[in-house]
């Protein structure tokens, strides 16, 4: 008979696990050996890829953010010998995540390289509907990647962020600090397509990185918590981003994302995740449909565009080519002339004179008010005021006894 761990004690070991506690932490609150924990995770994390791949597909979603998280397996890569496994070192966690929906649509752990780029672009693009605006970071392998995977069907901005490399052998010599700055932090290009390059960043995946680092503790810097099998530590990723896809509500979005995005109409309990994981069927990762033009903002007109064949994609009128804002400014014409319309005469009444009025003569008057005059207020001099001395006597008086030599009557 098969030991079996209740249902009641999953639960509570994977509530445990997605709020940020390691495996031996987790195991001291739940009273359950680390074994039966690592087993759990195990369990969860292939349920939870089956749930991924059969939910989170065919999105319409136009506004995507890639990004790469660091941590390692065992030890970090300036430790790795040539008689260690490949798995050991470096692990990078590549997440796609839609700017406003916030719903995490492809996830891939592996090296920082060409390959695993590759595959992490294949499965954003075997996921969606629509031509994506995708915007990434500056590393060289995404530009490959991403038109490789989207086959032009895509419109790629590139965030550089230029960080400064003062202090460093091939840094600068001078120090600039109490300078504005010379060159711009950021700058932004066009990797494929035509991006909105105004509204293109990186922001919202950083700060989704972060929530990563909070809340999976092999993530956590300067610590032991690390992994120690890249099988746990994909296992750890993908419980995470169904926990945060589906259980999780998000701040800003008042609803977690999957709801933002349409693909369920409720907030899923722990209890309720735990039991579509361990009951899901093994799911395969979605095949790609052709892409569809993004439809255009409320209120403007559709774009032209015309799909090529063989899938290559669609041909797309842009704003930039040969298109009526572009043309030579054409010559203001002058507004017609409005018609000149006469006036009719009206013949005018000559305006009547008011005589001036006449002054009567001065006649002599008896009467009492015309011998009334009116009397007026004297007023005296201002007083003149003396500044007193502390003696009682004005000022002229003391200087006097003060400068008693110029007086010849003085007896000293």
């Amino acid at each position: 008979m098969a030991n079996h761990l209740p249902l009641e004690k999953r639960v509570d070991v994977v509530r445990h696990l997605v709020e940020g506690a390691s495996v031996r932490a987790t195991s001291r609150l739940t009273d359950v050996s680390i074994p039966t924990v690592l087993s759990t995770l195990l369990r969860m994390g292939a349920g939870c890829d089956s749930l991924h791949n059969a939910i989170v597909r065919d999105l319409d979603i136009r506004k995507i953010e890639c990004d790469e998280i660091w941590s390692y397996v065992q030890k970090k890569q300036a430790r790795v010998t040539d008689n260690d496994p490949v798995e050991f070192g470096d692990a990078y966690t590549f997440l796609g995540m839609a700017r406003t929906k916030k719903l995490i649509i492809s996830y891939i752990v592996g090296k920082r390289d060409e390959a695993a780029t590759k595959l992490f672009t294949n499965d954003l693009r075997a996921r969606l509907v629509t031509i994506p605006e995708v915007s990434t970071d500056g590393w060289q392998s995404y530009q490959t990647a991403v038109g490789q995977s989207f086959n032009g069907s895509v419109d790629h901005a590139v965030i550089q962020k230029n960080y400064s490399r003062k202090g460093r052998a091939d840094g600068p010599k001078h120090d600039h600090r109490y300078e504005p700055p010379r060159d711009p932090f950021i700058t932004k290009q066009v990797g494929h397509g035509a991006p909105d390059l105004k509204r293109a960043s990186t922001s919202h995946i950083e700060r989704a990185n972060l929530t990563v680092r909070m809340h999976v503790r092999r993530f956590t810097r300067l610590c032991n918590g690390f992994s120690k099998k890249i099988e746990n530590h994909r296992a750890a990723v993908s419980l995470h981003v169904a926990w945060y896809n589906f259980c999780r509500v998000h701040e800003t979005l008042r609803v977690t994302p999957a709801m933002e995005a349409g693909i369920t109409d409720r907030v899923w309990t722990v209890q309720e995740l735990v039991e579509r994981a361990l009951a899901a069927e093994p799911c395969a990762v979605p095949e790609p449909k052709p892409l569809a033009p993004p439809a255009p903002p409320p209120g403007e007109a559709k774009p032209t565009a015309r799909e090529l064949p063989n899938g290559k994609g669609w041909l797309r009128v842009l704003q930039g080519g040969k298109s009526p804002q572009n043309d030579a400014p054409k010559a203001p014409t002058p507004p017609a002339a409005k018609p000149v319309v006469e006036a009719p005469v009206i013949a005018e009444e000559p305006a009547k004179v008011t005589p001036a009025p006449v002054a009567k003569p001065a006649t002599a008057s008896t009467s009492a008010d015309a011998l009334t005059v009116p009397t007026l207020r004297t007023f005296g001099a201002p007083h003149r005021w003396e500044q007193m001395d502390l003696f009682g006597g004005s000022r002229v008086e003391t200087r006097a006894r003060s400068f008693g030599d110029d007086d010849e009557d003085c007896p000293y």
